[in-house]
């Protein structure tokens, strides 16, 4: 489902499913308009701990996905900017199911799954969590997006990439998320950037532009919003 063929100038249009997501790739229409979404209230409305506990679909989902310690919690509060919209816990691994997060504002729904390679978590509860997520990407048809999120401060773990190939064999076009880039010197963070697009490259539903962003600086959200916004 991914096409890596270079996106489009500064200024033009983006197609929601086209690739590039760089702040300065949207019109300042798109970048108001994803604003407005995340302006506007979004609350939890539902928990499933397994595939036949799902809600019913509604709009248009986008899934965030990625290692239990990545910060998915904190970019999920500051992407909508809420200080307690998704637990923050100081225990990585404790998000055992999928959270379901609907926007007031348009029928755009945030699902944060389950995070996966936290080593200290028993066997049989990785498998439990990973087997949830994997029967949640391959059988939810409203499913637009995978945001798959990695630290911008440490190595691509071997997670990392099984993730991704599973996410290639069950064709759902994801785009990869740096976090925490506020904790990088920015020479390091351009090597790290550049690291992540070689490697989106090698994978076929993988959008080929990296989205870098700081839940503390705020960096990255705007283009985010403005992306997400883009499925209405």
């Amino acid at each position: 489902m991914g096409d890596h063929a270079s996106g489009g100038q500064s200024g033009a249009p983006i197609d929601p499913q086209g690739l590039d997501f760089g702040g300065d790739s949207f019109t300042p229409e798109q970048l108001e308009a994803g604003r407005r979404l995340f302006a506007s209230h979004v609350e939890f409305f539902y928990a499933a701990q397994g595939l036949d506990h799902l809600p019913e679909p509604r709009g248009v989902e986008v899934a965030f996905a990625g290692r239990s310690n990545v910060g998915k919690s904190s970019l999920l509060n500051a992407l909508t900017a809420r200080r307690a919209l998704a637990r923050v816990s100081h225990q990585p691994g404790r998000t055992r199911q999928l959270n379901f997060f609907q926007a007031e504002a348009a029928p755009i729904v945030l699902v944060d799954m389950p995070g996966y390679g936290y080593a200290e978590a028993p066997k049989s509860i990785k498998r439990d969590w990973q087997g949830l997520m994997l029967d949640y990407l391959r059988g939810r048809p409203n499913l637009a997006r995978v945001f798959l999120l990695l630290d911008a401060r440490i190595e691509i773990k071997t997670a990392d990439t099984v993730v991704m190939e599973l996410l290639d064999q069950s064709a759902v076009a994801y785009q990869l998320v740096l976090t925490k880039a506020d904790g990088v010197k920015p020479k390091a963070l351009a090597a790290k950037q550049a690291e992540v697009h070689a490697l989106a490259a090698q994978h076929p539903a993988a959008l080929n532009r990296v989205i870098t962003t700081s839940s503390t600086t705020g960096e990255g959200m705007d283009a985010l919003r403005a992306c997400i916004a883009g499925f209405i």
